[in-house]
């Protein structure tokens, strides 16, 4: 009932609100309700899409990101399209039906697949937990089994050779960037002069579910952001701006071209921002460093996401083999 009643103060509210106010009037009703016992004689009866409606208010109060949650929007509303059915009526069978159809119509990966029944297990979930439905019926669909792909890195090499072919100071001092932090994209475009610490050595950056954390550059890294900030002449307060007057924030289509480019010129093939991170959890793992504060480095919640970024150096099996083993 609850929510029902947030929900449609939600609805009336929004014309009238930017994305900021819409979250903290979401925030406000929530703690402001939390204690209240709410009764009706008459239940408000919401459909399938209102009820989605609702649960991505609740991912988002939650922390979830707008491209998460448009994830979320359209593979559920094409789910919901498909089944045409009251969501208490939604069967274990219909959704195994659909993902088996699914897949085999666009021929998609089991990963692809798999994403999409832990969409449909965490809204179900939640229609659970609110009381809208009695049971929960993606529990029965297990995990889909999928291939364990060791994904590229990039070598000392290609870093150097990278670096290298970068044309001016802004590239270099971006890659620079991203070779000694890991940071993620998104994080690196939102980054602003004041954020970074040049004494220290360390800059703050907003992560996944506006999560602050400080992430850490070398001296090589500090002394060419500092030519790079050195050589503008624009006022702009983000950290890397374009050439091109009035010399506007880079954002994150931005860097990924930049980098591609990077990656034709120096003839390394698949070059792009997460490449990065990845890079860096392989090799701080493979010198040694604890999982645990690869997982603080990368902002990783759980501790499963940083192992599968972090793949072993195969060589370095076999040292560790013929040291331990013979």
């Amino acid at each position: 009932m609850k929510n029902d009643i947030i929900y449609k103060i939600q609805v009336q509210m929004k014309p009238y609100l930017n994305q900021g106010q819409y979250m903290k009037l979401t925030k406000t009703l929530i703690n402001v309700l939390a204690d209240v016992n709410v009764e009706s004689e008459e239940s408000i009866d919401l459909d399938n899409f209102e009820l989605l409606e609702i649960f991505l208010s609740a991912k988002q109060v939650e922390g979830c990101s707008s491209k998460t949650l448009n994830y979320y929007r359209s593979s559920i509303s094409k789910m919901l399209d498909e089944l045409d059915k009251c969501i208490d009526d939604v069967t274990t069978d219909d959704l195994r039906n659909y993902l088996s159809e699914y897949k085999e119509s666009r021929n998609l990966s089991k990963t692809t697949i798999d994403n999409m029944r832990r969409i449909f297990s965490s809204f179900f979930s939640w229609l659970e937990a609110e009381d809208y439905i009695l049971k929960n019926p993606v529990k029965r669909i297990h995990r889909i089994k999928t291939p364990r792909i060791v994904k590229e890195t990039l070598s000392d090499e290609e870093l150097e050779i990278l670096c290298d072919n970068c044309e001016n100071i802004r590239d270099l001092a971006m890659v620079e960037l991203l070779i000694s932090t890991g940071m993620r994209v998104g994080e690196l475009v939102g980054l602003n002069i004041g954020d970074v610490d040049f004494y220290e050595r360390e800059c703050m950056v907003f992560g996944k579910g506006e999560a602050q954390r400080l992430v850490y550059f070398d001296a090589r890294c500090k002394v060419h952001l500092l030519e790079y900030l050195d050589s503008r002449t624009d006022e702009n307060q983000a950290l890397f701006v374009s050439f091109r007057k009035p010399n506007k924030r880079l954002g994150i289509n931005g860097v990924e071209m930049i980098l591609k480019k990077l990656g034709d010129k120096a003839n390394i093939s698949n070059v792009h921002p997460h490449k990065f991170r990845r890079t860096l959890a392989t090799n701080a793992i493979d010198k040694g460093m604890p999982i645990e504060q690869v997982q603080k480095l990368l902002g990783h919640m759980q501790i499963d996401t940083t192992m599968q970024y972090a793949m072993v150096n195969q060589s370095n099996v076999k040292i560790a083999h013929r040291k331990f083993i013979g």
